[in-house]
């Protein structure tokens, strides 16, 4: 029996998130170099990170509206050349404008063309069923590139920060003729059904950019209360562990090698984490599912300050572990959410509310280093993340559902069923 094309079109999406993703977390271990090379504050080299998350988010809308103009194929393998760009100029940067213009805008705006709202994209035209497993899955990849390559990337870093860079670059560059041979934009373009559809799928228009501006269904509350709690999420995760966690680590005395395995195992531990968030959101309330997410992480951060130090004992590992099982798992719930409340038009919603997720992200990252440069210490953070989650644990629970009435046809007397089919007749057109 053959193996239906759009599992092999989510494989190739799969390691081009995981190829892009790489980039993600790198800027991390760079904290520490440039801050000794250069001598640049931890506030300006955390700026050009900030820059990159912002800009990871705001992608996100208009890279669905670019695929739909474009296609699929074209738009990934040009972001993936457009990361190569941003991370090549990197190496030759001597001031921070520089870093913010290669790391900061390049990479930015290529990563985030093939976000989560692309693992979306490919999910919803693919497959009609198993939807949120794939979503999860493809969600995972990118927690999976973004941390499962830190050991390495950090002893490049170790010997030579460029080499590191460098290594996205020649990543970048292998990725994109995957990209350009295997994806396509829908199943009907290869004369196909989606995975578990009985008959063709109504094809929605194509996305243009003032359709994914008037999409964006700002007046409602739902979509405030789930963008609140995705903001959250994106400050919580992205905006801490991705920037500070290797540079806070090494504060009390860790390796920065060391501190990148325990953000692999993160990375590792997420696949397990966000395709099972995908099979739960298969079969329970998502909205349940984003309060204990929440929940759990809150009490997670609010513990880590007490783990550091300068080796990785098992609590410390074990924080590692829980938190990989949370970090990305409120993705496939969300996805799910957006489907729900506004149906065809959920993935690029979803888009916008990944502008929330990064807006957050970047506004932590910008104040984590800030804060390490007036106070010496990034512990104020951890306290503060947590109490956002506990914050967005409530939130999720305020998240409406779309009621669905039960339809009563009542059957019509005779006379009235003759006297109804006369005045349809009379009726003026």
């Amino acid at each position: 029996m053959s193996v239906h094309r759009a599992w092999w079109v989510a494989s190739a999406a799969a390691l081009v998130i995981i190829g892009a993703g790489a980039c993600a977390t790198t800027a991390g271990l760079l904290v520490s170099p440039l801050h000794h090379e250069f001598g640049w504050p931890h506030g300006t080299i955390s700026a050009a990170a900030s820059v990159n998350l912002v800009l990871y988010g705001l992608t996100a809308p208009f890279g669905v509206a670019a695929m739909d103009r474009f296609g699929m194929r074209r738009m990934a393998t040009a972001a993936l050349l457009l990361i190569a760009a941003g991370a090549g100029l990197t190496t030759l940067m001597s001031a921070p404008w520089q870093f913010v213009l290669g790391w900061g805008l390049l990479v930015g705006t290529g990563c985030g063309a093939l976000a989560t709202t692309f693992a979306a994209l490919v999910a919803d035209r693919w497959f009609a069923a198993r939807r949120g497993l794939v979503a999860g899955a493809l969600t995972a990849a990118t927690v999976f590139g973004q941390f499962a390559l830190l050991p390495v990337f950090s002893l490049l870093v170790d010997f030579d920060w460029r080499a590191a860079t460098g290594t996205l670059v020649a990543v970048a560059l292998l990725v994109a003729p995957l990209a350009w041979a295997v994806l396509r934009d829908r199943p009907s373009d290869v004369g196909l059904l989606p995975y578990g559809a009985s008959r063709p799928e109504p094809r929605d228009p194509a996305t243009s950019v003032t359709r994914a501006v008037r999409v964006l269904p700002w007046r409602s509350g739902a979509f405030w209360l789930l963008a609140s709690t995705f903001a959250i999420c994106g400050a919580s995760t992205n905006g801490i562990m991705w920037t500070h966690f290797t540079p806070a680590a090494h504060d009390h005395g860790m390796p920065a090698g060391v501190a990148s395995s325990l953000l692999a195992v993160i990375g590792v531990v997420n696949v397990l984490g966000t395709i099972g968030s995908g099979w739960l959101t298969d079969r329970l309330n998502p909205r349940l599912l984003l309060t204990a997410y929440y929940c759990l992480r809150a009490g997670s951060l609010a513990l880590l300050p007490g783990l550091l130090g300068p080796s990785a004992q098992p609590a410390l590992i074990a924080f590692a572990v829980v938190f990989g099982l949370l970090d990305v798992a409120t993705v496939p719930p969300t996805i799910a959410l957006c489907r729900e409340l506004w149906g065809s038009d959920g993935p690029i919603v979803f888009g916008w509310i990944s502008v929330a997720h990064q807006l957050g992200a970047g506004t932590i990252a910008l104040a984590g280093g800030l804060t390490r440069d007036l106070t010496g210490t990034y512990t104020p953070l951890w306290t503060a993340a947590a109490l956002l989650c506990l914050t967005a644990a409530a939130l999720a629970l305020r998240i409406p559902t779309i009621p669905r009435e039960p339809v009563t046809v009542l059957a019509a007397a005779p006379q009235e069923r003759a006297e109804d089919g006369l005045r349809c007749c009379h009726r003026s057109p």
